[in-house]
């Protein structure tokens, strides 16, 4: 199984922050509360099942490692090497005809309000683009507050510049963040994707953080190793259904 701990103790910051493109929250000399950020605050609540089971695709790993929906109906993808847990990868489903508040993000982007429309169509491409871009701003908007809040923890935090990305035979936004303790090593690093497929928001999760029950990573080498195949597993998911 292969290791990047080493290479990350050298180059945490150079392999995290994309260079040029680091976003610091200002005023984090202060305190700063390190919580998971409620990253779908205004969103209604998934879909149940293990939506997994229905859309993922050809699936990709290191060697030696397996990718799996996780058994039951909780909404993970279970990452595992010689039966051992690594990580799991969490998703949400979020129907449109719920979601009030991106129904307005996307109204605000250009597109009129009707369930009829056609989402998908590259005449509308630019425009969901945008409503996506909105939406991971108000995620960054609550993350910023969370941070803001009182603790003994002092950790710097830099946001990843949104990216539009192929997710299935859609374009969806990769976005994302890092906190990174001041007196050296890393605190927590989520990825995440999002995507709208004309009639429901997925959300797609995880992270490096001792402070996440679900869609998280044991080990950040682990999730390290374990990035480039997950956006090669996004690229290539059943959507839209």
């Amino acid at each position: 199984m292969l290791r990047l701990y080493h290479v990350l103790l050298g180059s945490t910051l150079f392999v995290l922050i994309p260079l040029g493109a680091k976003l610091i929250f200002p005023d984090f000399s202060t305190t700063t509360k390190v919580v998971k950020p409620s990253a779908t605050a205004e969103l209604p609540s998934p879909s149940e099942g293990n939506i997994w089971k229905k859309i993922l695709g050809n699936t990709a790993a290191p060697t030696g490692w397996q990718v799996a929906p996780c058994e039951g109906n909780a909404p993970l993808l279970c990452v595992s090497s010689k039966e051992e847990l690594l990580g799991t990868v969490e998703i949400g489903a979020y129907p449109l005809a719920n979601n009030q508040d991106f129904q307005k993000k996307l109204v605000a982007a250009g597109i009129p309000p009707s369930f009829e429309i056609e989402y998908q169509s590259p005449k509308y491409q630019t425009q969901v683009l945008r409503a996506l871009k909105a939406w991971v701003a108000d995620y960054y908007t609550v993350l910023l507050k969370d941070r803001q809040s009182g603790s003994k923890k002092q950790i710097l935090f830099s946001v990843y510049p949104t990216q539009p990305v192929p997710i299935g035979k859609l374009q969806g936004i990769r976005y994302g963040f890092t906190g990174l303790k001041q007196q050296g090593g890393v605190q927590e690093q989520h990825i995440s994707h999002v995507v709208f497929d004309g009639t429901t928001l997925y959300v797609i999760t995880t992270a490096f953080d001792p402070g996440s029950q679900t869609g998280r990573f044991e080990k950040l080498e682990n999730l390290a190793v374990f990035q480039p195949y997950l956006y090669t597993i996004a690229a290539d998911l059943r959507l839209p259904q």
